[in-house]
C-alpha cells in the first residue's frame, strides 16, 4: 500500500494552519525530520538484509546479528514516523457522516476527534515511558543471540508515541485558527503541568479511592479538557467529554453484563467514534484502554504499552516496509505506463482489448502498489481517457477500472496478507501462493464480463488501433525488467531461497536499480519514497498495535469463545456464517479501508471461522476478498468516489451501473471458492506450503 488512503477516506482537508503558531511550524519541522530519519533507517534496513542474503547464500556465512538489529529498526521507525503520518494525514477516519454536516459543524468534529486521539496518545506515551522505566529497573533482555538490553530498542517506541502526542496536539492547534498567542501558552502550561505530575507520581501512580482509574489517568483526562476548553470553548469540550468519558461511564456501567452484552457495548463504542469521525487507530485505542480499565477485575492500563512493542515485535512484520519501498520505486521508475502500454499493444485488437488490458494492468500494478485505491487512482488517469477517446461506454470505462483495482490485495505480494499472516501465524509465503489462482480466476473473469459486455453492445468497446508483430515484442522490452524482477522476488520466496522479509528487501534494492537504468534516480525521488514508506508502514503498524490492545480486552471477556459457543449452540450452518461475514463486509468495507477493517474484526471472525472447520490459509485469502468488495459496492463505495471525482461529468450512477456486473462475478468467485476450497489450497498443497 503506498498511497495515502486518508485522501479516499476523507476528501475534505481540514483547514489551512494558523500561520502565525510558531508551535505547528516547529512540530511540523521535527516531525519532518523524524519522518525522512525513519525513510533513510528503512533503506538501511534494505541494505543489511540484503547484505544477510548475500553473506550467506555467496559465502555461507550468515551474521548473527541482522535479524535482530532489523527488526528493532523495523519497530522503533514504526513508532518514531507516527508523528510524521499523522501530520501527513494517514492516519485514516471515516467521513461518510460527516461530509453530510456543514463545514462549521465537521470542524468541530475534527476538533472533538483531536481531543479524544490526544488523550489517548498520551496515556500511551506514558504508559510506554513506564513500561521503558520498568525494564531498565528489572534488567530484561532479548532472548536473541546478542541478548539485547530490552530498554534500548523499547525506547524509541516511547519516543515516538511521545512525538505523537505532540503531532496530535500540532493538528488540535492546527484546528484552532482563532486562538491567540497568550490562550496557547496558557495551554502548553496546563499540558507542561500535567508532565510534571506524572513524573512525580512515579512508576505506580496512586489510585483513585473506590474507582478503577489512578491519578495520572486522571490527570491526563483534565488537563486534555482543560487545553481544549481553552482553545475551543464549551460546546467542543463538552462533546470530547462525552466521547471519551461517557465512554468511561458506559464501560463501568457494563462491568456486571453478561459478555455477550459487554461485546456489544464494546462494538457500539467502536462504531459511534468512528462515526463521529475520531480516526481509527484511536478508535480502537480507545475501545481497548477503557476495556482494560473497566471490564477487567484488576485496571490494567499497562497492556497500551506492553502492546504497543508485543504485538510488532515479529520478525514477520519487517516484510511490509520492504514491499513497500519495492512498490514506492517501481511507481515513480514508470512502469504504469509502459505496463499498460504493452498490454494496449497486445489486447486492443480483441473485443473490448483496451478494457482487457485495463484489467491486466491493473492486476499487475495492484500487485506492486498493493493499494486497492492505488491502483484506481492511477489507472483512472492513465486508462481512463484512453478508453473514453475510443469511444467505450462510460459505464465499461469506470467499472472496469473500479473492479481492477480491488485486485491488488489478493495478487502477491499482499500487504494485507503479510499481516495476516504475522497475526495468526500462518507462513506469509503459503498465503501469497494461495493467492495467486484465486487472482488469476478473479481476472479472467473481470474479463468474461467485459467479453460478455463488447458482445452484446459492440458499440460500448471498439476496436483499438492494429500493431504489427515487430511493435508488439519491441513493447516487451520496456518491461522485461520489471517482469524478472517480480518473477524473481516471487521466485526466490516459493522456492524457500529467501525470507518474505528477504524477498522484499532484494526487491526493493533491484527496483532502485531499475530506477537507475531508466534515468529517474534524483535525490528527491530517493527521499519521497522511503518517507512514503514511512508514513504508510507507521501508520499500519500503529493500526496493528491498537487492534492488539482493544484484541486482550475482547480476549480478556472471552468474547471469541463465547461466540464461537453460541454459534455452535445455534447449530449454524458454516454457509450461513459465510454469508452473514460477507455481507458485514461488505457493509463496512464502504466505509472503513480494508486492513484497519481486517484488523478491527480479526480477533472475531478468525476463532468463529475456524472452529467451523476452515483451513487459515482459506479463510485468509477469502477474508482479502471480503474486505475488498465493499470498496466497489453501490452505493457509498469508496472506490465509485475516487472514480467520480476523476470522471468529470459522468453521473455517479453510470459509474455504479457499470461497477455492478463486476461485484455480481466477485461476489460469485467466493461462492466459488467456498464449493470448492481446494481451488485455493491446492497450489500451496503441491508446494508443500500448506500444512
Amino acid at each position: 500500500m503506498t498511497e495515502n488512503t486518508a485522501q479516499a477516506a476523507s476528501p475534505a482537508a481540514p483547514p489551512t494552519p494558523n500561520a502565525s503558531s510558531h508551535l505547528t511550524r516547529a512540530l511540523d519541522w521535527v516531525s519532518g525530520a523524524v519522518g525522512a530519519f525513519c525513510g533513510l533507517a528503512t533503506l538501511g534496513m534494505v541494505l543489511i538484509i540484503s547484505y544477510e542474503v548475500v553473506c550467506r547464500y555467496l559465502f555461507n556465512s550468515p551474521t548473527s546479528w541482522v535479524t535482530e538489529y532489523s527488526l528493532y529498526i523495523f519497530v522503533g521507525t514504526s513508532f518514531l514516523a507516527t508523528a510524521y503520518a499523522h501530520l501527513e494525514d494517514n492516519h485514516i477516519r471515516v467521513e461518510i457522516l460527516l461530509n453530510n454536516l456543514s463545514t462549521p459543524m465537521r470542524h468541530k468534529f475534527w476538533q472533538m476527534s483531536a481531543w479524544v486521539g490526544l488523550m489517548f496518545v498520551v496515556v500511551a506515551a506514558w504508559q510506554m515511558i513506564l513500561f521503558v522505566g520498568s525494564e531498565y529497573q528489572g534488567g530484561a533482555r532479548a532472548w536473541g543471540l546478542m541478548a539485547t538490553p530490552l530498554w534500548i530498542p523499547e525506547t524509541p517506541v516511547a519516543v515516538g508515541l511521545a512525538l505523537f502526542a505532540l503531532a496530535v496536539l500540532s493538528e488540535a492547534r492546527k484546528l484552532s485558527p482563532g486562538v491567540g498567542p497568550r490562550r496557547e501558552f496558557t495551554g502548553l502550561v496546563i499540558l507542561a503541568a500535567m508532565v510534571i505530575a506524572l513524573v512525580f507520581m512515579g512508576l505506580k501512580p496512586p489510585s483513585v479511592a473506590g474507582s478503577s482509574l489512578d491519578w495520572g489517568t486522571v490527570s491526563v483526562a483534565a488537563a486534555v479538557l482543560a487545553v481544549a476548553w481553552l482553545w475551543n470553548g464549551l460546546g467542543v469540550t463538552a462533546g470530547a467529554a462525552c466521547m471519551a468519558l461517557g465512554g468511561g461511564l458506559l464501560f463501568a456501567w457494563a462491568a456486571d453484563f453478561s459478555t455477550l452484552a459487554q461485546g456489544g457495548v464494546m462494538a457500539f463504542y467502536l462504531l459511534s467514534l468512528m462515526a463521529l469521525g475520531v480516526r481509527i487507530a484511536f478508535s480502537l485505542g480507545m475501545v481497548g484502554a477503557l476495556g482494560v480499565l473497566f471490564l477487567l477485575p484488576t485496571p490494567q492500563l499497562q497492556v497500551i504499552a506492553e502492546r504497543a512493542w508485543t504485538s510488532v515485535n515479529s520478525f514477520a512484520f519487517t516484510a511490509v516496509p520492504m514491499f513497500i519501498l519495492m512498490g514506492a520505486f517501481l511507481l515513480r521508475s514508470g512502469v504504469t505506463s509502459d505496463l499498460f502500454g504493452v498490454m494496449l499493444k497486445w489486447l486492443g485488437r480483441f473485443p473490448g482489448g483496451i478494457a482487457h488490458a485495463t484489467v491486466g494492468a491493473c492486476g499487475i500494478f495492484a500487485a506492486v502498489s498493493g493499494s486497492s485505491l492505488a491502483t484506481a487512482a492511477t489507472m483512472g488517469m492513465t486508462a481512463c481517457p484512453e478508453m473514453t477517446e475510443r469511444g467505450y461506454s462510460p459505464r465499461l470505462t469506470y467499472g472496469v477500472v473500479a473492479a481492477g483495482g480491488t485486485l491488488g490485495i489478493l495478487i502477491p505480494p499482499s500487504i494485507a496478507m503479510i499481516i495476516y499472516g504475522s497475526l495468526v501465524g500462518e507462513p506469509i509465503s503459503a498465503l501469497f501462493i494461495a493467492g495467486i489462482l484465486p487472482g488469476v480466476f478473479l481476472m479472467i473473469s473481470f474479463m468474461l464480463v467485459v467479453f460478455g459486455w463488447s458482445f452484446i453492445w459492440p458499440s460500448a468497446a471498439p476496436r483499438g488501433a492494429h500493431y504489427t508483430w515487430g511493435q508488439k515484442f519491441r513493447s516487451l522490452t520496456g518491461v522485461l525488467p520489471f517482469v524478472l524482477l517480480i518473477v524473481g522476488v516471487l521466485g526466490s520466496l516459493y522456492m524457500g531461497v529467501a525470507t518474505p522479509t528477504e524477498a522484499g528487501a532484494l526487491g526493493a534494492l533491484i527496483a532502485a536499480g531499475l530506477c537507475f537504468l531508466k534515468k529517474k534516480m534524483t535525490f528527491k525521488l530517493l527521499m519521497d519514497s522511503v518517507m512514503e514508506t514511512a508514513k504508510v508502514t507507521s501508520f499500519l503498524i500503529f493500526i496493528v498495535a491498537a487492534s492488539s490492545v482493544m484484541g486482550y480486552a475482547f480476549d480478556y471477556i472471552r468474547l471469541p469463545k463465547v461466540l464461537v459457543e453460541v454459534m455452535q449452540g445455534a447449530d449454524l450452518t458454516p454457509g450461513l456464517v459465510i454469508t452473514a461475514l460477507v455481507i458485514i463486509y461488505m457493509i463496512l468495507g464502504m466505509f472503513i479501508d480494508p486492513v484497519s477493517m481486517m484488523l478491527m474484526t480479526l480477533s472475531v471472525s478468525f476463532p468463529i471461522v475456524t472452529a467451523l472447520g476452515f483451513h487459515p490459509i482459506w479463510f485468509g485469502v477469502v477474508l482479502v476478498m471480503m474486505i475488498e468488495i465493499g470498496l466497489i459496492t453501490p452505493p457509498v463505495g469508496v472506490i465509485l468516489f475516487i472514480l467520480k471525482g476523476m470522471s468529470g461529468d459522468i453521473p455517479l450512477k453510470e459509474i455504479v451501473i457499470g461497477v455492478l456486473p463486476f461485484v455480481g462475478v466477485f461476489l460469485a468467485n467466493i461462492v466459488l471458492f467456498y464449493f470448492f476450497p481446494d481451488l485455493i489450497m491446492w497450489l500451496p498443497g503441491q508446494m508443500g506450503a500448506a500444512q
